[in-house]
């Protein structure tokens, strides 16, 4: 059994993951003949005409809000792989994920049916629209309005514009790509680029592996000065000084570093449950009845956001070493 290395350890912990959610749009880009133009009377210099709704922006309001919950959920609980080529998911973190997915994707489905079923009057109501206002853009108001209708698929054709995918993948750098059946003259020179294409992904994937795992250590340090920033400005913009909700903010996010931390950053860890002892063992009341206290969560907050962010821009090479050396040990117990 050859000696695993870094990429191999971050296989172990955790996948990738990667989202798609589709649906109609409802926009047309219009040309100058739709309105009445020549072609060369329009400068691209100076005339955007672009792409125009067919519906009003709240018929699809609804999957564009799953859509959107879905892509912020995904950035919220996830590390950006290969610049977001796919999402890292560590193992903990794997059954919540795919879990809030899931339920993205039921509520997907409900709702593109309610907008199938809604679609022949929302047609006929912008067709009505448009007629109006086609009378006040152009000096042929029908061309324009022909475009426009035609524009709207027949509802058999519209099921191909939706989609909604969760697709899980190993990380895995490729050892040599397949050959297709070619003309004897050309395998030799084909097969050397594929094999040389081949050697340059996997040494670019292992080279960038490295960079992955210190970036998601430097990102979670980010995010924790980021939040208890957060928290100072809310404390201190707040007539009522302190919110429960603030606080209760620090414990989900300790939470959520639990489940994320798959390099093992136990300083990190050792600092945000000091923390909870020491500022989440009081209520918002009792911060709100002592102003001593209030100055021992204020000071505290500024502590940990400030250590936070020393330890985000420090080297992180030494953990990223004690990881891999920590999922070495792993695969030689579990060989």
């Amino acid at each position: 059994m050859s000696e695993p290395t870094l990429l191999d350890v971050l296989t172990r912990e955790g996948v990738l993951i990667s989202v798609s959610v589709r649906y109609w749009r409802a926009t047309k880009k219009l040309s100058p003949e739709d309105l009445g133009l020549k072609p060369e009377d329009v400068s691209d210099r100076l005339i955007a005409l672009g792409h125009k709704k067919l519906l009003p922006k709240e018929a699809l309001e609804a999957l564009a809000l799953i859509e959107s919950r879905a892509h912020a959920f995904i950035e919220n609980n996830t590390f950006p792989f290969l610049n977001g080529l796919a999402h890292f998911v560590p193992n903990s973190k794997l059954a919540e994920v795919t879990g809030k997915i899931k339920a993205l994707e039921q509520e997907y489905w409900t709702a593109k049916q309610q907008f199938l079923q809604c679609y022949g009057s929302l047609r006929e109501s912008a067709v009505k629209e448009w007629r109006e206002m086609a009378q006040k853009l152009v000096a042929n108001p029908e061309r324009l309005l022909a475009t426009i209708e035609a524009s709207f698929p027949p509802p058999a054709n519209l099921e191909r514009c939706f989609g909604f995918e969760m697709q899980l993948f190993q990380i895995s750098a490729p050892e040599r790509l397949g050959l297709d059946l070619v003309a004897i003259g050309d395998q030799e020179k084909i097969m050397a680029t594929r094999e040389k294409a081949s050697e340059d992904a996997a040494a670019k994937i292992r080279a960038e592996t490295e960079s992955f795992v210190a970036d998601c250590v430097a990102s979670l340090r980010e995010q924790t000065a980021k939040l208890c920033e957060e928290m100072l400005q809310s404390i201190n913009s707040s007539e009522n000084g302190v919110h429960q909700k603030t606080l209760n903010r620090l414990v989900r996010f300790i939470d959520q570093f639990k489940q994320m931390n798959f390099v093992n950053d136990a300083v990190m860890a050792t600092e945000l449950e000091t923390t909870r002892k020491e500022i989440l063992s009081k209520t918002a009341q009792e911060y709100r009845d002592s102003g001593f206290a209030r100055a021992q969560l204020t000071q505290g907050l500024s502590r940990l956001a400030e250590r936070a962010r020393h330890l985000a821009t420090a080297d992180a090479a030494e953990l990223v070493q004690r990881f891999g050396e920590m999922g070495k040990r792993k695969f030689h117990l579990a060989a």
